[in-house]
């Protein structure tokens, strides 16, 4: 038997454990967790290090290297992350359906763990304590396949959080954290189906098309999160600039920061320029389209490929629309069905947007950057489905249970039967 196979039967194991503890239990044991990446800081922030100089070395980009990097301020979040995770209510055991039938059975759907999911993830080493603490909320058994520019932090971070587990009598196969980086191992990881539930890759398009093509394991996939902010003719100027720069400069390497901004032909002359002169004083390189470079004159040439571009950077494509159906239409054609925003005074414009469109996350004068777990009260979010399946958005803890039936009876069968 293979090692990643022998890990991913003992991870199964364990769950089991996991799937019996109490409510109390499990947060008592998250809260554990919090305060070892507390107590053991120095020794992450140290691992972290090693993996940042390694990856200066191979000159990797900015935008990788702010999803790499720790300090203790991101450590702490980390900590209270999970600690809210621990806060939240339990989603396994709650009833979400019941109902008497006329023959008198009791039908009841209940909440129940997964069972083992996998997570494959690149540069996140705040995936490995996030992703720990939802699997282990729901009762579920986690095998991490983190990235080898983050192998140092993340193995530092699995340390302090099995700790924890030892402490608290759990198999630390619970959370295993997958050390051999091969990727002949992640493809047999990904075809362990009897073993392996669900896996949730996190990363560049690359590493889940990667995972979504040879899986033989369900996958939830989000490839690229191109979202788009629409200024309505009649939006508010100064609440449409507010959206802008937050959901472009607040975290550009952000999967729900914006890339496209399209502009209603109306407000264009007007809320452009403000545009511009706020966006490019904060560092912002502007890709626009002929009716955008004629109010910006500092914008570059935009391309098609611009505006089918994830960027995660301080780069924006900018086009003028004549009106919503057309921002709709380019949403359709360029988005990734991950979050769109609209900026408007118009209710029966806002329902419009909203109806229109299948995005997972659908804001209404609201920052794209609320498109998060955390954000929308799910706690540390596991990642983001654009794959209509059993879950679509940001996952949180109900997204990692499925519901069974469960029946209870005072001896009724389906036809009659005799007992001598």
């Amino acid at each position: 038997m293979s090692d990643i196979k022998t890990q991913a039967l003992a991870c199964r194991e364990a769950s089991l454990t996991l799937a019996q503890l109490s409510s109390a239990d499990k947060a008592a044991l998250l809260e554990a967790m919090a305060s070892a990446l507390e107590t053991q800081q120095d020794a992450i922030l140290s691992a972290n290090e090693q993996d940042l100089q390694a990856a200066r070395e191979k000159d990797i980009g900015s935008a990788m290297l702010d999803r790499l990097m720790l300090n203790p301020e991101r450590i702490a979040g980390i900590a209270a992350a999970l600690r809210e995770v621990a806060a939240l209510p339990d989603p396994v055991g709650q009833v979400t359906r019941s109902d008497t039938r006329p023959n008198g059975i009791q039908v009841s759907k209940v909440r129940v763990p997964l069972g083992v999911i996998a997570m494959i993830y690149e540069a996140r080493p705040n995936v490995t304590a996030d992703a720990a603490a939802l699997c282990i909320k729901a009762g579920n058994g986690v095998i991490l396949r983190g990235g080898s520019e983050a192998i140092h932090s993340n193995t530092a971070i699995a340390q302090a959080l099995q700790g924890a587990l030892r402490q608290a009598a759990v198999p630390e196969a619970a959370l295993t954290l997958v050390t051999d980086l091969r990727r002949q191992t992640m493809l047999e990881l990904l075809q362990l189906s009897d073993i392996v539930d669900l896996a949730i890759p996190r990363g560049g398009e690359g590493l889940i098309r990667f995972v979504a093509e040879h899986a033989r394991v369900p996958v939830i996939k989000h490839y690229k999160g191109v979202c788009h902010l629409f200024v309505d003719a009649s939006a508010d100027v100064d609440l449409a600039l507010k959206l802008l720069v937050d959901g472009k400069v607040s975290r550009p390497s952000a999967c729900n920061s914006l890339e496209t901004l399209l502009v209603h032909q109306d407000i264009a002359p007007v809320f452009l320029p403000l545009a511009a002169r706020a966006l490019l004083a904060r560092g912002v390189e502007l890709r626009g389209d002929e009716a955008t470079r004629r109010l910006v004159a500092e914008a570059k040439p935009a391309s098609e490929e611009d505006y089918a571009a994830e960027f995660l950077d301080l780069i924006l494509a900018v086009r003028v629309v004549p009106d919503l159906a057309e921002a709709i239409a380019h949403i359709r054609h360029y988005g990734s069905d991950h979050t769109e925003v609209i900026a408007t005074a118009d209710e029966a414009n806002a329902t419009a947007f909203v109806a229109a469109l299948r995005a997972a996350v659908v804001m209404v004068n609201a920052s794209s950057r609320f498109s998060d777990g955390g954000e929308l009260g799910l706690g540390a979010e596991i990642g983001i489905s654009t794959t209509r399946l059993h879950s679509y958005g940001p996952m949180g803890l109900e997204a990692l249970t499925v519901e069974r039936f469960v029946v209870h009876g005072q001896g009724q069968t389906r036809v009659p039967i005799r007992v001598d």
